[in-house]
């Protein structure tokens, strides 16, 4: 069945592309024997139809003509369908092998795996393999949350979503409406950046702690969305990677690398403990949390609150 489809596909791409003038459907079904072969009228648009979105998903560009009778022609023309050679050293086209890595786990994988087919037909040169360059490296964007899917998918398609979120800090998920932007990745964690209709101001959400289906809803944005620029300094400010002051913790000593080295200032403060002065930034109260009784926040009084808010919502589960 593969094997019939791809040369049904080839046939018609053909005819498409060696053609001076439009051709009907009646012409394309006389021409090509797969079509012949097709039951009923149905049947042959139905095909049809599915083939000529498959060569226009796979790059061809064709065109619909109506002829002065009313009659609807179609053609590929060469000019509009062939492309500038392109030319990727070694080094450029291990950088393109380790991004379709990167989306070896998510819906994006064949997408990227048919980027680098398009390429390597377009003239890619054949001593060149992206997948095998530098193949001890292995990088990858682990997408664990069912949500990432359909949020990526409202994104690019521009489609307010609804979904259930459970803050940290609270024992029950509430129904949040949100415009979304983008998703971006910080410390192994997807983020929504987006506009939340319901507080009518810009929010990030993990996407680890929404809960429950994410559904789409009709309608368009009634809040512009920011460039991309913009939506990176947000989703990293929520997500504690810009700071505009300072907090003393106490730290057990041996623990909390990853605290040690963004502090400003480490001491010693004796019977295994030690205080560090760290930059203090919207979430850091979330990530503090993640090292348990290993740290201590002792100023400000507001992050320690936090903190504390935050270990009673896990408490009671």
């Amino acid at each position: 069945m593969a094997i019939a489809k791809a040369e049904r596909l080839m046939n018609l791409a053909l005819c498409l592309l060696g053609t001076r003038r439009p051709l009907s459907k009646r012409e394309l079904r006389e021409s090509i024997e797969a079509y012949l072969e097709a039951g009923s009228d149905d049947s042959f648009n139905r095909m049809f139809e599915r083939d000529k979105d498959d060569l226009r998903e796979l790059g061809l560009v064709i065109e619909t003509v109506e002829n002065l009778d009313g009659e609807v022609g179609y053609l590929a023309r060469r000019d509009s369908n062939r492309l500038p050679p392109i030319t990727l050293d070694a080094e450029e086209a291990a950088a393109l092998g380790l991004a379709a890595k990167v989306w070896q786990q998510a819906r994006l994988a064949g997408a990227a795996s048919g980027a680098l087919q398009k390429l390597r037909a377009a003239g890619m040169p054949e001593d060149v393999d992206p997948y095998e360059a530098h193949s001890a490296l292995e990088p990858h964007i682990p997408v664990h949350e069912a949500a990432f899917e359909p949020l990526m998918l409202a994104c690019r398609d521009r489609r307010p979503v609804v979904f259930d979120y459970r803050k940290a800090t609270a024992a029950h998920p509430e129904t949040r409406h949100v415009e979304p932007w983008a998703l971006e990745c910080w410390r192994g964690h997807w983020y929504l950046a987006g506009w939340d209709r319901d507080r009518g101001a810009e929010r990030v959400f993990r996407l680890s702690r929404i809960t429950g289906k994410v559904r789409t809803r009709a309608g368009r944005y009634t809040a512009e969305v920011p460039d991309v620029v913009t939506v990176r300094e947000t989703v990293a400010g929520w997500a504690g990677e810009i700071a505009d002051r300072s907090a003393v913790i106490r730290l057990r000593s041996g623990s909390g690398y990853p605290l040690r080295a963004k502090a400003v200032s480490v001491r010693e403060l004796g019977d295994g403990w030690d205080e560090l002065e760290i930059p203090y930034g919207h979430g850091l109260d979330a990530w503090l949390v993640e090292f348990g009784p290993d740290v201590v926040v002792l100023e400000p009084a507001e992050l320690r609150a936090d903190v504390v808010d935050r270990l009673r919502a896990v408490a009671k589960g």
